[in-house]
């Protein structure tokens, strides 16, 4: 400690001390106050710009994390909205297609108030042995059977091949196992519509035995005869999408074009009842 006391650093910190304290008091004394003030300002100020920079930046500093905490406040409020307007267009989109589903089914009814349908829900969508069929939910509980038509308010889907209890399948108008009768509402020309493997993968069907000169058209719209087991008269069936000529039976071919894609439909209606199954 003593040698601390006799070093160099603490005379010069010992006087510059003394010059601080007495310099100012004796020019307080004789009256230059003003002089000791300014003296002082300048020695202070910077370390004032220095607390004021300082004070300045936490300040700042600060902000930036209450803006930051606001914003994301904001970000999540924002999240929570878009949330919820994406829950009303897809609700109002389902309300939309329930809507058009409920409207298509009662101009059905009113158009064939001869029928009784059975309203259904695809299940499920399979493709077995290159047949496709489709499930549906409901079965021989709910009265349904064999070769029922099934259908939606644009036309014909196919018709039910197996039932269990609280399930049928359904073979697409395009497979090959049904024949159905059919003419063009434009200009009466008949044929038999048949599923062919050829076709199948682009869901077309044919339409065969046609006459050589048969005034049919590409456009024309195909609908059901009525002649055969499954499907009545005046169902839509397809349009036609191409025609070619067989110069060795001397008939016509049209290729059709189904009126319904079961792949973009979630519902159907059965035909349960109509003339062919009164007995």
């Amino acid at each position: 400690m003593l040698h601390f006391f006799k070093s160099k650093f603490f005379i010069v910190l010992l006087i510059v001390s003394l010059i601080l304290v007495i310099v100012p008091s004796v020019l307080s004394i004789m009256g230059l106050s003003s002089y000791v003030r300014s003296a002082v300002g300048v020695v202070v100020s910077p370390f004032v710009r220095v607390f004021d920079y300082v004070s300045d930046s936490i300040h700042g500093f600060t902000d930036y994390f209450t803006e930051f905490d606001r914003l994301r406040e904001e970000n999540e409020e924002l999240k929570d909205r878009i949330s919820r307007m994406e829950d009303d267009i897809y609700n109002a989109k389902l309300l939309e297609a329930e809507n058009q589903w409920l409207y298509g089914f009662l101009d059905l009814r009113r158009t064939h108030d001869d029928f009784t349908f059975k309203e259904a829900t695809i299940t499920s969508r399979q493709a077995v042995n290159y047949l496709t069929s489709f499930t549906l939910d409901c079965g021989s509980m709910s009265g349904i059977k064999k070769d029922m038509p099934v259908i939606t308010a644009d036309g014909i889907v196919g018709y039910v091949c197996e039932v269990g209890a609280t399930w049928c399948k359904v073979s697409s108008i395009v497979e090959t196992s049904v024949s159905v009768g059919g003419y063009s509402d434009r200009a009466g020309v008949v044929g038999v519509i048949e599923g062919e493997f050829s076709l199948r993968d682009k869901f077309r069907c044919r339409m065969k035995y046609i006459d050589s000169d048969a005034d049919i058209q590409i456009g024309d719209r195909i609908l059901s005869s009525g002649l055969g087991e499954v499907y009545p008269r005046g169902l839509s069936i397809g349009t036609v999408e191409s025609i070619e000529l067989d110069p060795a039976s001397r008939t016509k071919t049209a290729i059709i074009k189904p009126s319904v894609d079961p792949d973009s439909i979630d519902k159907v209606m059965i035909i349960t009842d109509y003339r062919v199954y009164i007995e």
